[in-house]
């Protein structure tokens, strides 16, 4: 698997547990859940997470930031089942 570079792109994702980690080029989208447990299982996917976080981090600490980000912008299309 090639390794997920968070905001390099609009279409990587990432499974840990329960948990899907999208990539977008403005943020990183977490949705799910994940068990934590106190087992080799559970210090995997924390590990995972410990990394992915630290990538994130180092990525935003690296360039200079909004406070904010704008709200995105919606786009009307036709509909192309009519």
């Amino acid at each position: 698997m090639s390794k997920f570079v968070p905001y390099k792109n609009e279409s990587d994702v990432l499974h840990v547990g329960g948990l899907t980690v999208e990539n977008r080029l403005d943020r990183i989208t977490l949705s799910g859940d994940i068990d934590l447990t106190a087992d080799q299982a559970g210090l995997a996917n924390a590990r995972t997470l410990q990394l992915l976080l630290a990538d994130v981090v180092a990525k935003l600490e690296a360039q200079p930031l909004p406070a904010t980000l704008p709200p995105a912008a919606n786009t009307i299309v036709a509909n192309p089942f009519n």
